[in-house]
């Protein structure tokens, strides 16, 4: 009977319905149109054998899984949540991720509580793939009624089910999180910080683990940003929480801000100013920081705190774009063709299209190179007219 079940099973989760109850009725019409006079003897199913046979589980899995469904007297259940399964369009490597991931999802109840999710998620404009995704991503919050109330909430808040997925994608259970004692408290600090919906959304896909944080330590969160010079209400709010987030600690902090000053050469003032203005400095790496520095200082010639007030080229490429804005900055400049009080910093932080637009079309005739030699110089080559004494 296990292997006649088996077979059944299988060959639903390899040819999924559309309907989940109509797969569970034709597993049990199946079943008892092949096998009408055998009757199961409860005490002897054997569940590590079935989740081998069945679901797919290799037999280390099995072995670990069983511990969990010892209670198990029976595969009606079982079979009942795998017909579901393959109703959403589970293919069976998907169903034995999933139970191998949380075996007691073969003991939820099909008709008191995974109909009415699928139900309830399909009303929040859920399509059967977003459905089917969920599942095998959080199955254990999937098989709680309350996701349905939870995801209600964290829709609007992400922006989309895709944003929602992001976080889910790498292990993080934000929707097993108590909506009204966690997510919502965490939700109006950041928001009373001046964070509006979108700046919200963007913290939490980046930094899920906040929205799931107790809400004293994100408020300490919240401090250590405040104390890096960032105030609430800044638009850099965001990127400071980011910024502290990463370092997890003051004294982390407190060697970042050393370390910047050193590599750097910069004063406590000017960490100061560039925090603020950019406090996604405090989580670069040192040495990378260092190495586009010393590149501003020797060889564009701009001063330490003329980089901490613009410390947005700091995040910049150093050899697709740092480098070759200047060859052509330098070049224009030796060629009499840009005045040599022109900005550097305007010149980098310009996207691509406007760069080329306003610094290499104007010059086609007395510079026909120039395009690509910018090109070449982008791709880490240094042309012959780029180089300068």
């Amino acid at each position: 009977m296990l292997r006649l079940r088996s077979c059944v099973l299988s060959h639903l989760l390899s040819s999924p319905t559309t309907s989940p109850i109509l797969s569970l009725h034709r597993l049990l019409s199946a079943s008892a149109a092949a096998a009408p006079a055998v009757s199961l003897n409860p005490s002897s199913f054997a569940v590590e054998e079935y989740l081998v046979a069945t679901c797919g589980l290799t037999r280390a899995q099995a072995l670990k899984a069983s511990a969990k469904l010892s209670h198990l007297k029976s595969p009606a259940n079982p079979d009942a949540v795998l017909a579901f399964l393959a109703g959403l369009g589970l293919s069976g490597a998907d169903v034995a991720a999933l139970v191998a991931k949380d075996p007691r999802f073969l003991c939820a109840g099909v008709e008191r509580t995974l109909a009415p999710v699928v139900a309830g998620l399909t009303g929040l404009g859920l399509s059967p793939c977003d459905i089917s995704r969920l599942v095998s991503l959080a199955p254990n919050e999937f098989r709680h009624r309350s996701v349905v109330s939870k995801l209600d909430y964290l829709l609007p808040l992400f922006g989309s089910f895709g944003n929602l997925l992001r976080p889910l994608k790498h292990g993080t259970s934000i929707i097993g999180s108590d909506l009204e004692r966690v997510v919502k408290p965490n939700v109006k600090l950041v928001a009373e910080c001046g964070l509006g919906a979108c700046d919200i959304a963007k913290l939490f896909i980046r930094d899920p683990w906040m929205l799931s944080a107790k809400p004293g330590r994100l408020l300490a969160m919240v401090a250590c940003a405040e104390g890096i010079g960032v105030p609430r209400g800044s638009g850099m709010f965001r990127q400071a929480l980011h910024a502290v987030a990463c370092l997890s600690s003051a004294e982390k902090i407190a060697a970042k801000v050393e370390q910047l000053k050193k590599a750097l050469r910069w004063s406590d003032a000017d960490v100061g100013i560039a925090v603020c203005k950019w406090p996604t400095v405090l989580w670069w790496s040192t040495d990378v920081l260092q190495h586009k520095s010393e590149f501003l200082i020797s060889k564009v010639g701009l001063e330490p705190a003329h980089i901490a007030h613009r410390p947005v080229m700091l995040g910049l490429s150093l050899e697709g774009r740092l480098k070759p804005r200047y060859y052509v900055m330098r070049f224009l400049q030796e060629n009499g063709l840009l005045n040599h009080g022109r900005d550097y910093y305007n010149m980098v932080v310009a996207s691509d299209k406007v760069f080329v637009n306003k610094f290499i079309c104007p010059h086609k005739q007395a510079a026909p190179h120039l395009a690509q030699d910018y090109a070449a110089a982008c791709k880490g080559e240094v042309p012959t007219r780029f180089r300068f004494t």
